[in-house]
């Protein structure tokens, strides 16, 4: 396996770490009697995510946002690009945005319609390249796919931050602001997609 294909992987194995840092332990845990003898080290972990989890999740979010145009810069430079890079690329981008907002969702700090939007784009993107690729035909993102990541990546990493360091110096909401901003861009790209590559779904009756 090459550099660029390990880079690709190491942000889906980045997911579960991310995972740990933003969702506290659920009340079941905190208030099981089997669980009792480390309740308060459980606690303690939980006021430490929900009062500082956010920044560090937003940290392992923008490093895995990043390794994205790393590992792509390296495949294309070094002529190491694959079908397998081409195809896990935009898994692994779709893995990390899907677990960041459901987990905001979850601390009620990003709408579920906004979540589900993107979200559900996705695996409509997924769908119709898994039916591309049972016909042996890679479908590459677009330009309006690489927005969409970008407007995705500042609106989450915004929400993660909450709106530090601007908070420092301003009310303004750039974290609701650039969340519209990513699921208008995102729903458009999702049109964008599909009608750039429309020829390559074949309905039968």
């Amino acid at each position: 396996m090459n550099l660029p294909n390990k880079l690709t992987l190491s942000r889906i194995f980045l997911v579960p770490l991310f995972m740990l840092f933003i969702i506290p332990f659920p009340e079941w845990m905190t208030q099981s009697p089997l669980l009792a003898f480390v309740r308060p080290q459980i606690e303690a972990m939980n006021h430490f995510i929900l009062n500082y989890g956010n920044y560090f999740g937003a940290v392992l979010f923008i490093i895995a946002a990043s390794t994205d145009k790393v590992d792509g810069y390296i495949a294309r430079k070094t002529k190491q690009v694959t079908r397998f890079g081409i195809f896990l690329d935009p898994i692994a981008d779709k893995l990390m945005v899907a677990a960041a907002l459901i987990a905001l969702v979850q601390r009620n700090e990003v709408t579920g319609w906004a979540a589900m939007i993107i979200i559900g784009r996705e695996f409509l993107v997924t769908g119709f390249r898994l039916v591309a690729a049972g016909d042996g035909i890679v479908l590459a993102a677009g330009k309006w796919g690489k927005i969409k990541l970008v407007t995705q990546t500042i609106a989450i990493a915004a929400a993660l931050l909450k709106n530090f360091p601007l908070s420092l110096v301003t009310d303004f909401p750039f974290d609701s602001v650039a969340m519209v901003i990513a699921v208008m861009v995102t729903l458009y790209s999702g049109y964008d997609y599909f009608r750039r590559n429309r020829s390559v779904m074949n309905l039968k009756q």
